[in-house]
């Protein structure tokens, strides 16, 4: 079968031990009194056997044989001992389950806060080469697992673990030639909690993975269900997720199968030797009391039979408890694995520390650093050598210079790049989809570090320069527009979260935007969910430009964002553009090559070469690839 195939997924060394290690780090005065409680909890379930042995050899039998009278006090002695002892054990569990509910739940907050923490400083790339749905996983499915662990299977391993140590102590004391019974059983027991919590544990780990992909493949199916129903792909859509589910119904089937078996063999196995141990025990106690000489059995009484009993019977059933563990941890240590994965991961690299300052002209002309909004801003540079700083304005003036990159090693995509953008300029890419275009601007951003060739920033090597800084001073607006769950007014001031709700109305206006904005049943108080559905793709893109603009950034990066719109609305847009565009550094991205005629620069590129450059009329002039593009001799593609 196909399903068969899959790997099982691998636990990394040492990943049970940094969990616990995760835990003891945030909540180390809960767990010593946690493992204090399980300790007393532990002992308290295992005083039965020895207080009953105890009450009937001491009690009973003597009891019935010289009248209960003289043993009365003795026996309620007896009780409220044990009646103390399981009040204790009553209450550490209460005490212990009440802490773990909270270091579990503590523990999983801790855990999701460092798994986001760690992605914000992830570099684009990760996201280019992981899933999304794969990630979103970590944070349900992974997680899940590891609250099983820590708030059901931690505590109960631990606490069965103490209890079969108590028993097995308290077996030997009774009765050596018994235990080894005993022991021929317990191994039975192991041998077959191994084989099947071991093949249950390999599909409950393969279940979670086939778990992420039938949620990614729903949730992707979800968003485009437009697309599926346009192309009557219903009954294909049906089909692929038939086969996934079949999947997750086997591995589902195979772990819970081999689980659900374990315990009644365990169970049988246990009655089993309970059968051995009464038979021979019974011989035993015969032997003793008829005075038969079996020599070495030691003493053997009726107490210590029915005490063996009920020791070897919970016994079998914690050793059966744990092996129903077995694959619970298997997919947690999985879990855990893949979240540690992710916050193992290399940060972002950021060695710039050139940072950008508001700033403002003293009396004689020069650039200070300002603590007031002045709508100057300059490049702070610190000089390690000499102890000084100096300020560059910052004007928008970048330069790429023989710039190769790949975005893997076996694929170069960009080959000697060089181009300059004056202040004020605007720059259009043209060319076909997979020139290079979208890869120059994410290189302007340093969402990628070029290995050959250099981007100067006014100047500054962009290496210099620390990322939030360098992206400060850039805006971008994007073809695929993402709003968030919020009001139109809070999607525009994502742009800069300290602007005013005039300066976001202000914004909407310079991008045309306001004109709708006003006619949506709230205004900008109308609240947008599930990436704006509610709005036309164009006024989507309307609301990123504004955000954009409220911004104000000093240099514009233009990703295909007219794209979107329609050529009535791009006439209003491109007023508003303009304007936005004025003072600016501008690097736009086209298909439209109407929107980019009036660009300075003009740069068409073919595989990751510029092969021709000028303004719109001497690429014309020049009838060259740009001319049959324009003229409709070629096409973008």
């Amino acid at each position: 079968m196909e399903q068969n195939k899959s790997k099982m997924p691998m636990i990394k060394k040492g990943t049970g031990k940094r969990l616990l290690g995760y835990i003891f780090n945030h909540y180390k005065p809960q767990m010593i009194v946690v493992i204090i409680c399980i300790v007393l909890s532990g002992v308290a379930s295992t005083v039965a056997s020895v207080f009953l042995k105890q009450i009937i050899d001491n009690c009973i039998t003597p009891g019935l044989k010289y009248g209960m009278g003289k043993v009365w006090g003795q026996l309620i002695t007896y009780i409220s001992i044990m009646a103390t002892v399981y009040a204790i054990g009553v209450i550490a569990s209460f005490i212990y389950s009440r802490i773990m509910a909270t270091v579990t739940q503590g523990t999983l907050k801790s855990l999701r806060d460092d798994m986001y923490n760690k992605m914000e400083t992830l570099p684009i790339k990760y996201f280019d080469t992981h899933a999304h749905g794969d990630i979103m996983s970590t944070y349900t499915n992974d997680t899940d697992a590891i609250r099983q662990f820590i708030g059901q299977s931690a505590p109960m391993i631990l606490q069965s673990m103490l209890t079969i140590l108590a028993i097995i102590i308290m077996m030997l004391s009774f009765s050596f030639w018994l235990s080894l019974i005993a022991a021929f059983f317990i191994y039975m027991i192991l041998f077959v909690s191994k084989k099947y919590s071991t093949h249950s544990a390999k599909y409950m780990m393969k279940q979670q993975k086939t778990l992420a992909q039938e949620e990614g493949f729903v949730e992707e199916m979800m968003e485009g269900t437009k697309v599926v129903k346009v192309f009557v792909h219903e009954n294909e859509t049906k089909a692929s997720f038939d086969w996934i589910n079949e999947n997750l119904f086997h591995d589902s089937n195979e772990a819970n199968r081999a689980g659900n078996v374990l315990m009644p063999i365990v169970a049988n196995i246990g009655n089993l030797m309970y059968v051995v141990i009464s038979f021979v025990g019974a011989i035993m106690v015969f032997a003793h009391g008829t005075n038969i000489g079996l020599s070495g059995i030691g003493l053997m009484t009726a107490g210590i039979i029915i005490s063996f009993l009920g020791a070897s019977r919970q016994l079998s059933q914690t050793i059966g408890q744990i092996s129903m563990q077995v694959p619970l941890i298997a997919m947690a240590m999985a879990g855990a694995g893949r979240v540690f994965e992710l916050m193992d991961q290399e940060p972002e690299e950021d060695e710039g520390y050139v940072t950008l300052v508001n700033a403002k002209k003293d009396a004689d002309g020069n650039l200070v650093e300002s603590d007031e909004k002045t709508h100057i801003w300059a490049w702070k540079h610190f000089h390690e050598a000499d102890g000084s700083t100096t300020y560059t304005e910052l004007k928008g003036d970048i330069q790429m210079e023989h710039v190769d990159f790949g975005y893997t090693p076996e694929k170069q995509i960009l080959y000697d790049i060089s181009l300059y953008a004056k202040p004020g300029q605007k720059i259009a890419f043209v060319g076909a989809t997979g020139a290079g275009k979208t890869t120059i601007t994410n290189l302007i951003n340093r969402f990628y570090d070029i290995p050959e060739g250099k981007i100067r920033y006014d100047g500054i090597n962009i290496n210099k320069i620390k990322k939030p800084d360098l992206r400060r001073s850039l805006g971008v607006v994007l073809q695929d527009v993402n709003l968030f769950t919020g009001t139109v007014m809070d999607n525009i001031r994502y742009g800069r979260l300290d602007a005013t709700d005039e300066d976001c109305i202000a914004a909407a206006k310079l991008a045309n935007a306001d004109d709708f904005i006003t006619r949506l049943p709230d205004g900008y108080d109308t609240m947008l969910t599930d990436n704006g559905s509610e709005l036309s793709q164009g006024q989507r893109q309307l609301i990123s430009i504004a955000r954009a603009a409220v911004a104000d950034p000093p240099a514009m990066i233009l990703d295909e964002a007219t794209s979107s719109i329609d050529t009535r609305t791009e006439a209003l847009v491109q007023q508003g553009m303009d304007n936005l565009m004025k003072g600016r550094t501008v690097f736009v991205i086209a298909h439209r090559l109407s929107t980019v005629r009036n660009s300075d620069a003009i740069m068409v590129l073919d595989h990751g070469h510029i092969i021709e450059r000028g303004t719109h009329d001497d690429l014309i002039k020049e009838k060259g690839v740009y001319y049959q593009l324009y003229t409709g001799a070629f096409e973008l593609e």
